[in-house]
């Protein structure tokens, strides 16, 4: 039977489909010496933890990595490419969840919950009010997308439909935004939006792309919201501005180092929201993901190849290692 090595445990729908199907193994741990060892024997890996190149080098057998989500910065693709391995993902299918997150911390942010809700405990009902005439509405904001992908567009979708923003966006392609959005240079946008939220996938080019020079065009009651990916942000130019009061504040839902070291600044701040990468977990967004990489499991193992099928260039050499 072939074995499947899911680095975590998957929806129960998702674990159904894939005992079906071979021998279903959860990642004993996931450092990387342990993942190099049990995908050893694996057909195929579900991956919602960073993979160690070397593991593509050991795994004689692997035939693909899924990735159990969108994003494939946790899979080294060259790694995946010399050892002729296919890599699948499952867009799009949490990108509705991720986008209420934004809303959900922006809300947040904007009246103020943290410092109310912990005034409210420590020092009681008058001193929670107290804040609450500093609070402001989403009503009449100007929103900035960085990144117009599954996530950027129903983030659009919900700020323009749901709560009448007025809407602008920064993407590679200046054409194609949806109907409402305007299209704004990175810098038009930090300079003009009351809401930054960032969308984008990490890349060479967006590393460390919100940095002093930018985060000093914010207005000072503006929000930073991040539901991509910690280094986008340079944490130093951030913690600087929060410190010197000079933005509203921040909902971080991705860091640099996860998890996020306990002594960090982040968690110092009364109006930083600090998650725990979790924007685009829900029971109904782990089943979507669940299923969807399992589905694509199941194609692989019956010798076709993924609908999401991320590395093309690989499949010369994939049909070398298993002829169809």
């Amino acid at each position: 039977m072939p074995v499947i090595l899911s680095t975590h445990r998957l929806h129960p729908r998702a674990t159904a489909i894939l005992e079906k199907q071979g021998e279903l193994v959860v990642a004993s741990a996931l450092d990387d010496a342990t993942l190099i060892k049990e995908a050893r024997d694996a057909d195929v890996v579900i991956v919602r933890v960073p993979l160690p190149p070397a593991l593509f080098e050991g795994a004689k057998k692997l035939r693909a990595a899924v990735r159990h989500g969108a994003g494939l910065d946790m899979i080294p693709m060259e790694a995946a490419a010399r050892a002729g391995v296919l890599v699948a993902n499952v867009p799009g299918v949490n990108a509705r969840t991720v986008a209420e997150h934004v809303f959900f911390v922006a809300m947040g942010l904007l009246r103020r919950f943290r410092i109310i809700d912990k005034d409210l405990r420590q020092k009681g009902w008058l001193a929670g009010r107290e804040h609450t005439v500093h609070g402001n509405e989403l009503g009449g904001k100007t929103i900035g997308i960085i990144g117009m992908g599954n996530i950027g567009r129903n983030v659009a979708a919900i700020g323009r439909h749901g709560f009448g923003l007025d809407i602008i966006a920064t993407s590679r392609r200046a054409e194609g935004l949806p109907e409402g959005v305007r299209y704004a240079e990175l810098d038009v946008l930090m300079a003009d939006s009351d809401i930054v939220v960032i969308c984008c996938p990490l890349t060479p080019e967006t590393r460390g792309m919100i940095n002093a020079a930018r985060i000093r065009l914010m207005k000072p009651t503006a929000v930073l919201v991040n539901v991509a990916r910690g280094p986008i942000i340079d944490d130093e130019a951030l913690i600087a501005a929060l410190g010197d009061g000079r933005i509203g504040g921040a909902a971080l839902d991705v860091f640099a180092t996860q998890p996020l070291p306990p002594e960090h600044p982040y968690l110092s701040f009364d109006n930083v929201i600090v998650t725990p990468h979790m924007a685009g977990i829900t029971e109904e967004s782990m089943m979507r993901m669940g299923v969807g990489a399992a589905e694509e499991t199941v194609r692989i193992l019956a010798g076709e190849l993924p609908v999401n099928f991320c590395n093309p260039e690989v499949l010369e050499h994939y049909r070398r290692r298993f002829p169809a």
